[in-house]
């Protein structure tokens, strides 16, 4: 079975909120010029809706993970509406998961609401396959010992933690000292299965990189894996010849395409006809499968997530 781990779906109104802040950004834009997502705002929801299954769909892929994606939370417990730009609810993703086959149910709870251990367990019920967390944008540092309950119960139900590692441009990175993939040792401290999504990567060129950290932990760690979203970037795919070369760390990769955010073909890695040839695939799921595929990753890093994940 191969799965995309790493997509993403925004929530106007029906299952959550974006912020005027993200919708007016010129990722957003770009977005909905690129899908054809047009005229009224409230027929945005369902347009994106039938974009994104389509794009499964044609992508050649058997399942693609979709991703909720919780709001900010205070070190009460309380949630921070103020500083909360995307928020995707668990039951608007779950019930696409429910109504399409080839969705996954990615649930996402920020660890320091009082209810977090009780959310976990309602979205396993509801058939999570794994909690997805962005540490810089929802605004929490995994180190926390406030996270440990939490870790302990993610362990109990054997679902794994998506954790966003290294930078961010997408969504606002109101708390950038919590890139670094070493705050997720507690976690595998505790039994839990962790993916760090783009493996420590930096989104800038200026930006601290974490990728050796990360390839160190794979090395050391029995069940920390990456995923390969976004890598293929301009600004992240500095990091792809250390990835592919070692034996160890390209054994820990698994498939994420980031999506909707585009995917770019290395042209250093994969010279100009075969990044041209790419490019003119414009389902970017499948050419983000395409791209991958040209960069020489084995049947293994295909199949490996389908293993790690919480499948009903």
């Amino acid at each position: 079975m191969i799965i995309d781990v790493h997509t993403h779906i925004c929530a106007l109104g029906r299952g959550g909120m974006t912020s005027e802040r993200l919708i007016r950004s010129p990722a957003f834009r770009f977005m909905r010029w690129w899908l054809g997502i047009h005229g009224e705002r409230s027929t945005w929801p369902a347009q994106l809706e039938t974009a994104m299954l389509r794009t499964i769909d044609e992508s050649g892929l058997d399942k693609a993970a979709i991703l909720a994606f919780d709001a900010v939370h205070r070190e009460d417990g309380t949630r921070d509406d103020a500083n909360t730009h995307l928020y995707v609810e668990n039951d608007y993703v779950a019930e696409l998961a429910a109504r399409n086959a080839k969705v996954l149910f990615g649930a996402s709870i920020h660890p320091y609401r009082r209810d977090a251990v009780g959310e976990l367990e309602r979205c396993v019920k509801m058939g999570a396959v794994l909690v997805k967390w962005l540490p810089l944008t929802q605004v929490m540092n995994p180190a926390n010992p406030r996270c440990f309950p939490f870790y302990e119960a993610m362990a109990h139900h054997r679902i794994p933690l998506l954790c966003h590692t290294g930078g961010e441009q997408t969504l606002t990175a109101p708390d950038r000292t919590v890139r670094d993939p070493a705050r997720l040792l507690p976690a595998l401290q505790r039994g839990v299965t962790v993916i760090a999504a783009h493996c420590g990567t930096r989104s800038l060129w200026w930006e601290e990189s974490y990728l050796e950290t990360f390839c160190e932990m794979a090395k050391q760690h029995e069940r920390f894996y990456g995923d390969t979203a976004a890598i293929t970037l301009p600004t992240r795919n500095y990091c792809l010849k250390r990835l592919l070369s070692d034996a160890q760390v390209r054994g820990k990769l698994v498939h994420g395409s980031d999506w909707p955010v585009v995917s770019w073909p290395p042209v250093r890695h994969l010279g100009l006809l075969q990044s041209w040839r790419s490019l003119r695939e414009r389902n970017w799921m499948k050419r983000d499968i395409l791209i991958k595929k040209q960069l020489g990753l084995d049947d293994a890093y295909w199949h490996r997530v389908a293993s790690i994940l919480r499948l009903p």
